[in-house]
Formats: C-alpha cells, structure tokens, sequence
C-alpha cells in the first residue's frame, strides 16, 4: 500500500483500507452483562479486578474529554504490521472489540488478525491450543513475526499456555523481527516465560480490549503507550510514593541512593507470584523487580512478596520497583498493618533499596515500558528518581497517529 503522508477522513480512510465500520468481527454467542462494557468503565473505584482499569480519574484526563466528541475522526492508513494475542479472559463486548480495533486502525496499526476476539472456550478467550498458537504459531514460521503483539486483555489464563510455547524460538524470531509484545496484568506471565526462555524484552502497556475499547480511553495512557512505542531512551520521572502508599518515602534505602543499572523485569505480583520456583521465572542477576497489583488486602501482599523471597527471587537483585497497588484496602485485625509496613517489612528482610510509586499498574493514567531492558535509576533534583530505559525495540513515530487511540472512528 502507498503510504499516505496527509491525514483521512473516516469514510476516506475505510474506503482505502477495504473495510466497513461494522466489519472485522465475526457474530458470536453473547457474553454476561457482568463482564459488558458498563460495568468495567465505572470510575467510583468500587469494582477492582486485575483486567480492567482505571479506578479513577484526575482532572488532566477529564480535560481531554471534549476531544473524543469530534464529529467526524481524523485516520492515517495503517502500516503497522500488528498481531494480537489473546492469552487470558474472553472479551465481555463485540462492539468493544470492534470499537479498539477501529481506533487501532486509525492510528496506524494494521491488526491481521481481528477475529481472535471472538473466540471463547469457558472464561479463556479460545481454548488452551487456541490460545498458545497466537504466539506459537509465530515461533514456527507458520506466521510472520509482526511489529506489534498486543495483547487483548488480562484476567486470567496465561499460565495455562506456557508449556505449549517453544520460547526459546520465539525469542529468537522476535528479535530478529524487532518485534514489541505488549500488555500487562495477567500478561505478566507472557512476558515473564518469554524474557526467561527466549531472552526478549516486552512492553508493560495499556491493551486492546482493557483500553483501546472503552467508551473513553484513557487518553494520558494513549500517549504515554506511543513515547514508549517510539522513543529509544524514554525516561520517567516519580515524585512521591503515594501510588503505591503514601506513608512512605519515595525510597527507601538504608545508604544514600545511588545510580544503579540493570534489567528491569517483573510485572503483577500475584502472576509473579504464581511463578515462583518454576522455569517462567526469569533469573537475572543484578535485575530490578517491578511490581504492581490491584485489590490485594496487606496480608495478601506480604504473603506474596515472601512467597518470592523464599524462593530466592530477591538474592542478587539490586533493588525492587514498585507501581500502584491499588485497592489495598485496611485490614480488619489492625489498621496500622498496611501497605507502607509490609513494604518496609521487605525492606529489612533483602536488604535491599526499594523505590516507590512508579506510575504503572491497574490505573488510569500509566506510563508504559519496557521489561527485559536496561534500566538506569537514579535521584531526581525533586526528592524523588528518575528511571531511564535502554536497549529495546521500537518503531517509528510518523508511523502513528496516536488521537486515533481515543477517538469515535
């Protein structure tokens, strides 16, 4: 296709690209209303799960909400060569799907393979063999990589498909293509097998269904999910802690902090968690752990971080990253138990630094970035850090017009 520099309108763009507003999808048996659009895009913060985000917004979000009201949305023709993965839950909405699919497009991204978001067998999204051909299909040669792997959405369900993926070859694959995985949440054990086995980086990043398909994506996470797509050395800044507690020190370390380099790898905890003591685990010496995770009691949390520490996770790491851990809620025994005191808990048990409130996790607003990669921390003139990434894949910015990740296509 003839790259087209000039911007189209949406009956233009959909002419060029042979498809109709409606089309991509094919009809499939209806889903729980549980799990329909109108359930997950509350704000009030009171339904947490470890799919669907964000629990609240800030006024910088709802200032961008006028731009989603345009008339008539604004498409460049898609180039990105995408594929999607569907790894976990089943998709709760078809015009959800269609709607992420139709902003995708708008944006760039070339999606081969939409119809996986109708595939369902019990709660997955397909079954087992299903699920792991997404990404194994591509380790045989049977698929060509593409640039972009995006997942459709968390829940649950990774776990399952591990073993039926040659990772090995897939990372191999992946790398020669350059190609991104993205996705978070459950995903984290996608990520986690393949930066173990297959020795490749991934993006921790918003996803299709999850985002890309809400009534109102998230625009800031739109824009941050494009810089981590395009920019070769992105850096993020933290001020304060207070995402993941704010009774606490943005780090906390018992020597004065100092500029540390490693491969920043981990995800949601409680997929990390799961992974203890098998294969999927990755074992990098001098890493930085990240996590996150979102309606887990203190208890929970701490149960977690011990599961990991026992088994030796935290020996020859040099320091522990953690995102938003929302939902925590108080526990009923003591309400000084809380968040803040199991972290330093951690802290006394490693030994070792343990940087707080990096903005990733099941909230609105998020940075993406990259796992596998190299990360640099450091101290900020703010009283807070700076972690800046390197050494992992990328494509090039003119290729996405990123309002097209929000807009009504």
């Amino acid at each position: 296709m003839t790259k087209i520099s000039s911007e189209l309108n949406r009956r233009q763009f959909l002419r060029q690209v042979g498809m109709s507003a409606g089309a991509g999808l094919l009809a499939t048996q209806s889903i729980t209303g549980a799990l329909a659009d109108n359930a997950i895009e509350q704000d009030s913060g009171t339904q947490l799960t470890k799919d669907d985000l964000p629990t609240a917004f800030s006024d910088e979000y709802l200032s961008f909400k006028g731009e989603t009201q345009q008339a008539q949305a604004r498409c460049i023709a898609p180039t990105i060569e995408t594929r999607l993965f569907a790894s976990s839950n089943v998709g709760g909405s078809n015009e959800r799907n269609q709607s992420a699919l139709d902003r995708l497009a708008c944006a760039g991204f070339k999606v081969d393979n939409p119809a996986i978001t109708t595939r369902q067998y019990l709660r997955f999204a397909g079954t087992d063999s299903q699920r792991a051909s997404d990404l194994q299909n591509i380790a045989t040669g049977a698929i060509k990589a593409p640039k972009v792997l995006l997942g459709v959405r968390g829940g649950y369900g990774a776990v399952r498909v591990l073993p039926m993926i040659d990772w090995s070859t897939l990372g191999r694959v992946m790398k020669e293509r350059g190609t991104i995985l993205a996705g978070f949440s459950d995903v984290t054990a996608i990520q986690c097998a393949l930066l173990a086995k297959g020795g490749m980086s991934s993006l921790a990043a918003p996803m299709l269904y999850s985002e890309f398909g809400k009534t109102k994506p998230d625009q800031v996470s739109c824009r941050r999910f494009a810089e981590a797509l395009t920019n070769s050395n992105l850096t993020i800044s933290i001020s304060d802690a207070f995402l993941t507690s704010p009774n606490l020190p943005s780090i906390l370390t018992s020597t004065e902090p100092k500029t540390l380099t490693g491969t920043i790898w981990g995800g949601n905890l409680s997929v990390v968690s799961a992974l203890a003591g098998s294969e999927y685990l990755p074992r990098i010496k001098g890493g930085i752990v990240f996590l996150e995770d979102v309606g887990e009691q203190p208890y929970r949390i701490e149960r977690m971080l011990y599961d990991l520490y026992l088994t030796g996770v935290f020996k020859d790491q040099q320091a522990i990253v953690f995102g938003a851990l929302s939902g925590a809620g108080e526990d009923s025994y003591d309400k000084r138990y809380d968040v803040a005191t199991v972290i330093r808990q951690l802290h006394q048990l490693t030994g070792l630094p343990v940087y707080s409130g990096m903005r990733f996790g099941h909230i609105a607003q998020k940075h993406s970035f990259p796992l596998g990669a190299t990360c640099q921390i450091s101290t900020n003139t703010a009283g807070g850090y700076q972690l800046a990434f390197s050494n992992y894949p990328t494509i090039k910015a003119d290729a996405i017009r990123v309002k097209g990740l929000w807009q009504n296509v």
